[in-house]
């Protein structure tokens, strides 16, 4: 389900997943405070090129952009409309401002530079790779234990989901827009909620019967290798002078 992009044989597969974090914080944060049209561009630009360098496939990497984008239209559905300033352009009664359009497509240009990032670092590294890098980085251990954990049963709760739907079908339940489709799916929710607090309840108790003491070992060891270094300059490089490019 998480893992589809994990098991290509590119040049960034191989790297430290610890570096893939530190370069995609830190790309994220300049990003995300970049307002510079340039700038934008040239983030974006960027996230393409290490896509490409993770030979990630055409149709996986537009099934993972599409949620986002579907946000982003709603978003152009009213900013443009609702953000003061100069009036482009009138639909009817509502005017399209220029600041309005600046912004959302500022917002576009970002959330898919930081997603074509993500695709590319993150998801190319298995979760429990990600999980012990996130441990070495001195990220919280209760930060990391929820995302193994996350990761972990986010199936079995999906399984007991459909458990449950299959049940009120069994009994012929139809879904309708009345009153007794939303009280049966708020039931289903509760049942589902409170089943998911005994399975951790359950698991929790089990681990401490195992001897668990929040200690998280991992069978392998993470290491920088000259790939890695050279990677992470070029990358620190690159932001840097995003940075400069923004602020200077």
């Amino acid at each position: 389900m998480f893992e589809e992009l994990t098991n290509g044989d590119s040049f960034i597969h191989g790297l430290d997943p610890r570096g893939k974090l530190i370069v995609v914080f830190l790309f994220s944060i300049v990003v995300a405070a970049a307002d510079r049209f340039q700038v934008l561009l040239g983030s974006l630009t960027l996230g393409l090129l290490i896509v490409l360098t993770a030979k990630v496939p055409a149709r996986k990497l537009i099934k993972r952009l599409i949620p986002v984008n579907m946000l982003i239209l709603f978003l152009w559905l009213f900013l443009p409309f609702t953000f003061g300033g100069e009036p482009l352009f009138f639909m009817g009664p509502l005017a399209v401002t220029r600041e309005g359009v600046f912004y959302a497509t500022r917002i576009s240009i970002k959330s898919n530079a930081m997603m074509l990032m993500l695709i590319a670092l993150v998801a190319s590294t298995p979760i429990f790779f990600m999980g012990h890098a996130m441990h070495q980085l001195k990220i919280p251990n209760k930060i990391v234990h929820l995302f193994f954990f996350t990761y972990r049963y986010i199936h079995a709760i999906y399984r007991e989901y459909l458990r449950l739907k299959n049940s009120i079908k069994i009994r012929g339940f139809i879904p309708k827009t009345d009153l007794h489709t939303y009280k049966t799916f708020a039931y289903m929710v509760g049942m589902l909620l409170v089943r998911s607090f005994d399975r951790a309840h359950r698991v929790h108790n089990a681990m401490l019967c195992r001897g668990f003491k929040g200690d998280l070992y991992s069978l392998k060891k993470f290491s920088f290798k000259t790939n890695d270094v050279v990677s992470i300059i070029f990358m620190m490089a690159m932001i840097v002078i995003m940075g400069v490019m923004e602020w200077a």
